[in-house]
C-alpha cells in the first residue's frame, strides 16, 4: 500500500502527461516557456485571483511574498506553531523575527485567541513592529479567514495565506489562494495539485505587488534579465513542470471529489475509536492528509507498530513544535504558550490517503488500527 499513490494517477493519465512533456522537449523552451504563461493564467482563473506568479517551490513562494512587502529587521511575523518548517523558515531569511502562535485543537489551524495574545505581547513587551500573519491551511482545511481578517484589520497587519496543503479547497464559495493579501501554494508531488519535481506559485490581486514578484523571482530584473533593479532570487518554474500541472489541473476537481469520499469513509470507520478530522460543514478541504489523533504517545506508537506489521505506511505531521526547532533558538520570541501544539504533536498520525485509494484499503487500515487499540 502506498501512503500517497502517485503511480495510479500517472497510469490513468499517462498518455496526456507524456504528450505534454514531450511537447516541451520537442520545443526546447525549458525555462519560462509558453506553458508557464498558460498555467499562470489558468491558475489565476481557477482561484479567482487577478495575478498568479509561478516560482521554483512553495518555500520560495513564501519568501517572495515577504520580500515583496519588504519585511525585514525589526519586524514580527506571526506563524502557527504546528506547521511545516518552511512556514517559519522564510521569516529569519528576510531578517524578521518569527513569533509562534498556538493552534485550535480541533482544526489544527492557527488559534485566533492565541494570535491576538501574541500580537498584544509583542506590542507591549518588545521593540518589534507586528507586520504579517502567516495563516496555514493545514492538512487541506482553510483557516478561519473571517476571524483572521478582523484581527489583521484591527492591528494593521498583512495576511499571507500559506495554501501549500489546500489547493482546491473552498470556504464561503471562495477557493484557497484567494484569502490572503498575498497567497502561496506548493506543487510538491504529494500536494493536492502536484508536479513531478518542485514548484510553487504566488497569488495576489495587487498589480504593484504582482509586478514586483515577477521581478524578484528572476534576480530582481527590470526591463529584461540583464537589467537588475533590486536584489531578488532565482526562482522560476520550469516548463516541463508547468506542462504536467496543466494536465493535472484538468482532473483536479474529480480528484477532490474522490478525496472527499475517502475522507468520509475513513471517518465513518474510525468514529468513536480515535479523534477524526473535525467536520467542516460547507467548507471543502484540499485533503493533503487524513490525520487522526490518538489518546497519548504510547497509543500512537502501538498503532504505528501494528500498521507496520500489516504492511501499511503512516506518517507523523509534525513531531516537534516550531518553537522547539533549534534553528529558531537565536531569534525566538516566546510570546504565548502553545499547549495545543504540544498536545497534538504527541498524538497525531496521518494515514494512507489519495484520490485513488480503494475501499478495501481503507478497511484494511481501519482494521489494523482496531487491532492495535484492542491490545
Amino acid at each position: 500500500m502506498e501512503f500517497r499513490d502517485l503511480k495510479r494517477q500517472y497510469q490513468l493519465h499517462k498518455a496526456e502527461i507524456d504528450g505534454a512533456v514531450q511537447e516541451v522537449i520537442d520545443s526546447t523552451h525549458f525555462i519560462l516557456g509558453p506553458q508557464v504563461v498558460q498555467l499562470e493564467r489558468e491558475l489565476a482563473q481557477y482561484t479567482g485571483v487577478k495575478h498568479c506568479i509561478s516560482c521554483a517551490n512553495g518555500t520560495d513562494a513564501l519568501q517572495l511574498a515577504l520580500m515583496a512587502w519588504e519585511i525585514g529587521k525589526g519586524d514580527a511575523v506571526f506563524v502557527p506553531d504546528f506547521t511545516f518548517f518552511s512556514s517559519g523558515e522564510v521569516v529569519p531569511l528576510t531578517g524578521a523575527v518569527p513569533v509562534f502562535v498556538d493552534i485550535d485543537k480541533d482544526t489544527y489551524n492557527i488559534s485566533v485567541d492565541s494570535l491576538r495574545s501574541a500580537i498584544e505581547y509583542v506590542i507591549r513587551n518588545t521593540d518589534l513592529q507586528p507586520k504579517v500573519i502567516v495563516a496555514v491551511d493545514l492538512f487541506g482545511r482553510p483557516a478561519d479567514y473571517n476571524a483572521i481578517r478582523q484581527i489583521a484589520k484591527q492591528y494593521g497587519l498583512l495576511v499571507l495565506e500559506d495554501a501549500a496543503q489546500s489547493f482546491g479547497g473552498m470556504a464561503d464559495d471562495r477557493k484557497t489562494c484567494s484569502f490572503g493579501d498575498i497567497s502561496t501554494t506548493s506543487f510538491f508531488p504529494s500536494k493536492p495539485l502536484g508536479c513531478y519535481g518542485d514548484g510553487g506559485a504566488v497569488f495576489t490581486d495587487n498589480d504593484e505587488w504582482a509586478d514586483k514578484l515577477a521581478s524578484l523571482r528572476v534576480h530582481g530584473k527590470g526591463s529584461d534579465k540583464y537589467d537588475n533593479i533590486r536584489i531578488g532570487m532565482n526562482s522560476r518554474l520550469d516548463t516541463i513542470q508547468a506542462a504536467v500541472l496543466l494536465q493535472k489541473l484538468r482532473f483536479l476537481e474529480e480528484e477532490l471529489e474522490k478525496c472527499g469520499w475517502a475522507a468520509a469513509r475513513y471517518s465513518e470507520c474510525l468514529r468513536g475509536m480515535v479523534k477524526i478530522p473535525a467536520e467542516s460543514g460547507s467548507m471543502r478541504s484540499g485533503w493533503a492528509q487524513y490525520t487522526i489523533c490518538l489518546k497519548d504517545i504510547e497509543e500512537r506508537e502501538r498503532v504505528i507498530a501494528q500498521l507496520n506489521a500489516d504492511g501499511i505506511p503512516s506518517a507523523i505531521y509534525y513531531k516537534k513544535p516550531m518553537h522547539r526547532q533549534a534553528a529558531f533558538a537565536a531569534n525566538l520570541i516566546q510570546a504565548v504558550s502553545c499547549e495545543n501544539t504540544e498536545y497534538i504533536c504527541e498524538r497525531c498520525l496521518s494515514l494512507p490517503f489519495h484520490p485513488y485509494i480503494q475501499e478495501t484499503e481503507i478497511e484494511a487500515v481501519c482494521n489494523s488500527i482496531r487491532k492495535a487499540l484492542a491490545k
